[in-house]
């Protein structure tokens, strides 16, 4: 269903806790209520590997900007912000402001993007990726995604998938590199793919976790929609970054691809001060990036050593998780068994039920996975038996 988009651009969150000092309620001495007990993270005794996010962010120069924005400019709508950070991707990727769409995470842009798809025909996509933005056509009555099989290393498989672009496809959905599994695309093979499929149908390329690759602008496929393909190419802050709660993302497309997404919905909306100072002052902060990449590294050398260990094995990881074989384990179960000592993982994707997904963390809290995995994994074997 197609949405009016509103004249007004962006809609301003409400001022921060950090901003309440600056506001004219107590600068005039009124009373403030009490507010409720909050808690914004997991709780101490939780170690919380199950959402690939970046536990070391924001970054110290983020949390900075968000308490400046948040007690000057909390009351305001945040357009001005929004256009800093426009201006900011635009001059990296050598683009303009109309090639780009920002929205609250890339969650909501990227549903605009299905469902605008969606009109023209089905989505096309791997048996596994992330297809939470693609599935939401079908709360309006969609068809389900046309999956096409990974291959026996869990690829996707590029070709399969080009050979099953017909007249009834609106859009190619990739995510590279691709969760679960953490596996990413040959960028030449990549290349060549959505040069080929762009010219039958939309191709979208999911490059969430683009920055934790070596070599990320390597991997990116924005350079094809500078080219003129019918590419869009999605990227967010919620994963190097370390900003999932502050919600920024984005969408890179043709002039003419981004207005038309745009009319699905009103992402620009959802944006705030808080998160767009956020992402302002990390979008730069490199030596943040690398501090935040050499922790990943550590934490997946430690796991990958801990799988072996455990007589397991995982596939290679290009992101911030790693995708773990539990031979004839049960994901399920496997993740039910952690959760008894406080460890959060993922269980079971669609039918794949022998995999696990460990998203990396905190040293102590991977030590800790790594510590509950023996006895889980045997409390796991010994329920399978019964």
């Amino acid at each position: 269903m197609t949405h009016n988009r509103s004249r007004r651009l962006f809609l301003g969150a409400s001022a921060a806790a950090t901003a309440l000092g600056a506001t004219g309620l107590l600068a005039t001495g009124a009373t403030q209520a009490a507010s409720p007990k909050t808690v914004y993270g997991p709780k101490p005794s939780i170690a919380k590997l199950n959402a690939n996010e970046n536990p070391f962010g924001p970054s110290p120069a983020a949390l900075k900007a968000i308490a400046e924005a948040s007690a000057q400019g909390g009351a305001y709508y945040a357009y001005p912000a929004a256009m800093t950070l426009l201006d900011m991707i635009a001059e990296r990727h050598g683009i303009s402001r109309k090639n780009i769409s920002m929205s609250a995470g890339s969650s909501p842009i990227l549903s605009y993007a299905a469902l605008a798809a969606s009109d023209k025909g089905r989505i096309l996509g791997p048996d596994l990726f992330w297809d939470t933005t693609s599935k939401a056509p079908q709360k309006q009555g969609a068809p389900e995604i046309v999956r096409i099989p990974n291959t026996a290393a869990l690829d996707i498989d590029l070709d399969a998938m080009y050979a099953a672009i017909d007249d009834s496809i609106g859009m190619v959905h990739i995510c590279n590199p691709n969760n679960p599994t953490g596996k990413v695309l040959d960028p030449a093979k990549l290349r060549d793919f959505c040069i080929k499929a762009s010219k039958k149908t939309l191709v979208l390329v999911d490059e969430a976790y683009n920055e934790i690759i070596d070599e990320p602008p390597k991997h990116s496929m924005i350079p094809l929609v500078k080219a003129g393909h019918n590419v869009i190419v999605a990227r967010t802050f919620s994963k190097i970054y370390g900003l999932a709660g502050l919600r920024v993302g984005y969408m890179i497309a043709s002039e003419e691809n981004t207005q038309w997404i745009n009319n699905y919905g009103m992402a620009a909306y959802t944006l705030n001060q808080a998160g767009l100072a956020a992402a302002i002052a990390s979008y730069n902060d490199d030596a943040f990036i690398t501090f935040s990449k050499e922790k990943i590294m550590q934490a997946k050398s430690m796991v990958m050593d801990a799988i072996k260990a455990n007589g397991l094995s995982a596939l290679p990881s290009s992101t911030n998780f790693i995708f773990v074989d539990l031979g004839k384990g049960d994901a399920d179960i496997f993740q039910a068994e952690m959760a008894k000592k406080d460890v959060l993982i993922r269980g079971t994707y669609r039918t794949y039920t022998n995999w696990s997904r460990v998203s990396m963390g905190k040293i102590p809290d991977v030590q800790r996975y790594i510590d509950a995995m023996p006895a889980a994994l045997e409390a796991m074997y010994k329920q399978q038996s019964i």
